[in-house]
């Protein structure tokens, strides 16, 4: 590899005060330049909006699949999240015409319902935790109403689904991918089951085995395995959104009155708190060939990690990037990801928070902080491991 110069800007992405608020050290990384050198993670990082949506795009030129580099995967990781195109058409296809057959409406109601009861429940007590109380519950609930499965133990999926977000910074803390294995493995057991003769042919997966009936057996694992990647991946995503929008509710009172007060904004507004606070930090590529981006040369087998929250307060895209404007448009936000490979979990994570908008505003109650918030430990997922609040008149 190149000598290639090392970026002034300290950025650990595990440090107490970046998982704070990592926007500002996002920000110095952006003016140094658009594509910075990180030692440490020994991979570009992408801050600029435009480089990261030409990196997610150029399919060609960056490789989610690392076997186009002769390099190994093992073989449960072949999902829809992993090969390129044109290779994932297929699985692709399959999940997002199932997905466009759900009635979606619908299922937004129901979580409503939902976040709705249980706000009622939570509202006299003078503190609770958004993410044990609301947010993981809603998450599991809202993705297994959509997969059309019977949602397993609260507690212990919650173990297993947090174990597995962990081991997602394993380049980080090797120490994590282990744990991280074993449960992914007791998860595809749980999705195994979703696939026998005879399972619910209900929800989306229904639809999905009866698109793919009779398909080979190399389609049938990759269908297998998105089923699992798109139940993690679409809770993990779903809780974490929850309890970063609610927290940007809790900082800005006046923002829950406009919801309330204005029900024209809650559309737009449930973009920019993506944009404003997202749950996913990023995602990582593999050039394919040498290819210049941001003025630099990244050579063949180099890793180029694309900063969703360093794009999404892109000043040079969007004006004003540090404010939260709730009737913002267009918001092209790169909060999922971008293309193919944005989180499959998407139309889910926004109708859900369009149901915690209308639950909240439809109740009496503002939310105010009851007490200390802790991030979670994580760099790709941005979390909270607890969020009191209180919701009281």
């Amino acid at each position: 590899m190149a000598v290639t110069p090392t970026c002034p800007v300290r950025y650990d992405p595990l440090d107490e005060a970046t998982l704070a608020d990592p926007y500002p050290v996002l920000a110095a990384l952006r003016a140094h330049a658009p594509l910075v050198w990180h030692d440490t993670m020994e991979c570009w990082l992408a801050t600029g909006y435009e480089d990261c949506v030409r990196v997610l795009r150029d399919h060609k030129s960056f490789a989610r699949d690392p076997r186009r580099l002769g390099r190994t995967v093992p073989e449960a990781s072949l999902s829809v999240q992993v090969l390129d195109p044109p290779h994932q058409a297929a699985v692709r296809s399959a999940f997002m015409t199932s997905l466009h057959a759900q009635d979606l409406p619908a299922l937004q109601e129901r979580a409503r319902c939902d976040i709705a009861g249980r706000l009622e429940a939570l509202a006299p007590r003078p503190a609770w935790d958004v993410m044990r109380e609301l947010a993981q519950p809603v998450a599991l609930n809202a993705i297994a109403d959509l997969l059309g499965v019977s949602p397993p133990p609260l507690s212990a999926w919650v173990e297993v689904s947090d174990t597995i977000m962990r081991s997602m910074d394993g380049g980080l803390n090797p120490d994590l991918v282990e744990p991280g294995r074993l449960a992914r493995e007791e998860l595809s057991e749980l999705v195994a089951s979703w696939f026998t003769a005879t399972g619910s042919r209900a929800g989306l997966l229904g639809h999905v085995r009866a698109r793919t009936a009779g398909a080979g057996p190399e389609l049938a694992r990759y269908v297998v395995h998105t089923a699992r990647v798109m139940f993690q991946g679409g809770y993990s995503t779903l809780a974490a959104a929850i309890g970063n929008a609610i927290d940007t509710l809790v900082c800005n009172s006046q923002v829950q009155r406009a919801l309330r007060e204005a029900p024209q904004l809650r559309a737009t507004g449930v973009d920019e708190l993506v944009r404003y606070d997202g749950p996913v930090q990023g995602t990582t590529r593999l050039a394919a060939a040498d290819v210049l981006l941001g003025g630099r040369t990244v050579h063949r087998g180099e890793k180029v990690t694309v900063l969703f929250q360093a794009a999404n307060r892109d000043p040079a895209h969007f004006e004003h990037p540090d404010r939260l404007v709730l009737d913002r448009s267009p918001n092209r936000h790169l909060g999922y990801g971008w293309g193919t490979h944005a989180c499959l979990g998407t139309t889910l994570a926004q109708r859900v928070l369009a149901a915690l908008v209308d639950a909240l505003a439809d109740h009496p109650g503002l939310l105010q902080a009851a007490g200390v918030a802790r991030r979670r430990n994580t760099a790709t997922m941005r979390a909270f491991d607890q969020l009191p609040v209180t919701l009281q008149p």
